[in-house]
């Protein structure tokens, strides 16, 4: 399967640099799989749309305030993005630029608020980094202190740009909690939801369910290989609520409705692992956790999400590879369908990307 049949052509001018001015007023495209009908809207009608009993399955972890500088020795700067907690709560893998010169200097920080040691170079250009901070707070606390949200690149930000304040709020649901704060990108297709519609959703009969996936560097990496087949697809660590995990493996009790592609991702891969025996671990609460390796390409099928919530993603992206999976499960023939929704999306003038617009699949 030829990566060139994911690709296609964005106006650039489409690519979002800032959200809506308000979350739920950003624009919706409702597509009908059973009809092929496309209803154009805003998201703060989604209600209109929804099948009875809808039940939604969000990820609820906050974005990490992960870039942090720094100077070598030598005097040089240092940008650090933190990716993962390594052996224990100081040591990090991360990425570091420079990296190599770094990673020849052995140590970077800021007088006065932390050192770090360079451990060791990673297989995938990431970086072991042993942080001491010089007050008594935890890797997390010094980044929010410290660090800036890992905008997408293809959002344009300066280091000062006052935008960034906007982000802090912006680049975060209102339902993401911060004990999570785990993430290096944010569950954009949670980004749209208000507390007002949230609770005219639940009036009118909708139920919530978070779960949690730490969504890593691996989402914004696009194809490189020919045979999307032969892609090495990222990992990244989930967990479902023991309540949220039985409710997935009842279908009768209403439509389950995927907040994202990494909700897809999470539900999807602790089927998967039921389905097979395969390793999970159950926690003393009765939650699901494993580490999600599921690459999800047509004609896959899905085992527990019925309608999914999405934005509109980058070309060659194993994003847009699940989405048009999910157009047309068993069969390939949402590819083809995808590409024509995106072409009708840049016709409507539709935004792109993480700030952009949003696209319900029933």
């Amino acid at each position: 399967m030829n990566i060139s049949l994911f690709d296609y052509h964005l106006p650039a001018e489409l690519i979002a640099q800032e959200p809506a001015a308000v979350r739920d007023a950003s624009r919706l495209m409702v597509v009908n799989r059973a009809t092929r009908e496309v209803t154009h809207a805003y998201f703060s009608q989604i209600g209109q749309y929804l099948p009875a009993k809808p039940r939604f399955f969000r990820n609820n972890a906050a974005v990490l305030k992960a870039r942090i500088f720094g100077q070598r020795p030598t005097g040089g700067k240092v940008e650090c993005l933190l990716l993962q907690p390594a052996e224990d709560a100081q040591t990090w893998w991360c990425l570091l630029k420079p990296g190599k010169k770094t990673f020849s200097a052995g140590s970077f920080g800021l007088p006065g608020d932390y050192q770090a040691e360079v451990l060791e170079m990673g297989n995938n250009g990431n970086y072991r980094v042993r942080f001491q901070p010089e007050r008594d707070e935890s890797i997390t606390d010094l980044s929010e202190r410290l660090g800036i949200l890992p905008l997408p690149p293809y959002i344009e930000r300066t280091a000062q740009d006052p935008r960034r304040s906007q982000d802090n709020e912006r680049y975060q649901t209102v339902y993401a909690d911060y004990d999570q704060r785990i993430a290096v990108a944010a569950p954009t297709a949670g980004l749209h939801f208000t507390p007002e519609l949230i609770a005219e959703l639940e009036g009118a009969g909708a139920r919530f369910h978070d779960l949690t996936l730490q969504v890593g560097i691996g989402t914004f990496h696009p194809i490189q290989v020919e045979n999307i087949k032969d892609h090495n697809i990222h990992r990244e660590w989930y967990e479902i609520p023991a309540s949220a995990f039985a409710e997935l493996q009842n279908p009768d009790a209403g439509a389950r409705i995927a907040v994202g592609t990494t909700s897809v991702r999470s539900i999807e891969d602790a089927m998967r692992r039921v389905r097979q025996n395969a390793e999970i671990c159950l926690r003393p609460s009765g939650s699901v956790q494993a580490e999600a390796d599921i690459y999800i390409y047509p004609p896959a099928e899905f085992a527990a999400v019925d309608a999914m919530i999405t934005n509109f993603h980058l070309p060659k992206s194993t994003l847009l590879c699940l989405v048009s999976a999910f157009l047309t499960p068993g069969s390939e023939a949402g590819i083809d369908w995808l590409k024509e929704l995106y072409a009708e999306a840049i016709d409507h003038q539709y935004r792109f990307y993480s700030y952009g617009d949003a696209m319900l699949i029933l």
